[in-house]
């Protein structure tokens, strides 16, 4: 079996690749380190490639920019067929796509496209999961009728909005008519695209959007990686900034390990440019101050943290995922990971 992996070295990426060479897959990783130039030293990826690297198994990565045509053409032509393309590799923070808008849409919507072409040309029996985002769907979760408890917002009983209810936010519900950000529009298109690949040349597509996915790998920075940035603050007594909401907004969580499982149910029984919502559900779900509460009540850990009234453009204020199509279209997977089991790892880890 050969895998191609973009962004092997990021959260994802890393998971996936461990996960397909535990399968004696031979994989290729596609990463040259991006990250390092968005986020600096804390984003740098490069240990988590030489950590594949020394495996001693079937992996080789390829420094290769995803924004060059050529390369990404060459790459399909010479190392191909793939059984599996895992497409990671983004731009992942709202923030920084305000600075760079062209590095955001390339990376995420034109590198999308080159991937996407080449792989209909040199792969088209083969299947692609493309790994999107939430932030598709804009500040649209915003519009939904909430209710305020003492420390968190959820949704309420009853909804005006299709696609969000108690269960949390499904596929239904539209990405039009939203703020999105530079970001979340550069997903959007990437998503669309994606789509359009599977549903009009007839190719095995899937499309994940996702919640905040997260894991001990996670090399988390301010602007991206929530709770394995606010667990960091916590363990090494960094200063830790609540930007709006009092606090109060909510994320689901899961574990890339029950990410890249999905991958693999996906893969068994692919389909042509499905969409599917990833997430930890309204189990997995918490906002800053139950996991401040959290940090503190099982694990002895005070976070030193200051808030600021503003949130960031496009923020969600609550989002949980409601997966309940892929339970349905593959329902032998499940989360195995616990909110709390989540927390222990990343803290055992640092």
């Amino acid at each position: 079996m050969k895998v191609l992996v973009t962004g092997a070295g990021g959260l994802i990426g890393y998971e996936s690749s461990k996960f397909f060479l535990g399968l004696s897959a031979e994989v290729t990783g596609i990463d040259n380190n991006m990250r390092k130039y968005f986020f600096g030293d804390s984003g740098d990826v490069s240990g988590n490639i030489e950590n594949l690297i020394s495996t001693g198994r079937a992996f080789n990565n390829l420094g290769a920019d995803i924004r060059s045509r050529d390369a990404v053409l060459g790459i399909f032509r010479e190392r191909g067929p793939f059984d599996l393309v895992i497409h990671t590799a983004a731009q992942p923070s709202h923030d920084w796509a305000a600075k760079e808008p062209f590095t955001d849409f390339d990376i995420n919507a034109v590198g999308t496209l080159n991937l996407l072409e080449a792989f209909r040309l040199y792969s088209p029996r083969s299947v692609f999961i493309f790994v999107s985002t939430n932030k598709v769907y804009g500040d649209t979760p915003n519009k939904a009728a909430l209710i305020e408890l003492e420390d968190r917002y959820d949704y309420a009983d009853d909804q005006e909005i299709e696609g969000i209810s108690t269960k949390g936010v499904s596929e239904r519900l539209t990405i039009d008519d939203s703020t999105h950000s530079l970001f979340g529009a550069s997903k959007a298109a990437a998503d669309l695209i994606a789509q359009e690949y599977g549903r009009y040349f007839g190719l095995n597509v899937g499309i994940f959007r996702g919640g905040c996915l997260t894991g001990p790998q996670h090399s988390a920075v301010e602007l991206h990686g929530f709770l394995t940035y606010i667990v960091d603050c916590a363990v090494k007594n960094r200063p830790y900034t609540i930007f709006g909401c009092k606090g109060k907004q909510v994320r689901d969580q899961i574990h890339s390990r029950d990410v890249v499982s999905a991958f693999h149910e996906f893969y068994k029984k692919p389909g042509k440019g499905v969409v599917y919502n990833i997430g930890g559900c309204k189990q997995n779900a918490a906002s800053i101050l139950e996991i401040i509460a959290i940090l503190k009540r099982d694990f002895g850990l005070k976070l030193d943290h200051t808030y600021v009234d503003q949130a960031r453009t496009g923020d969600h204020i609550c989002y949980y995922s409601d997966m309940a199509k892929f339970k349905k279209d593959y329902p032998r997977w499940s989360i195995q990971n616990t909110l709390r089991d989540i927390v222990e790892e990343i803290i055992a880890s640092r």
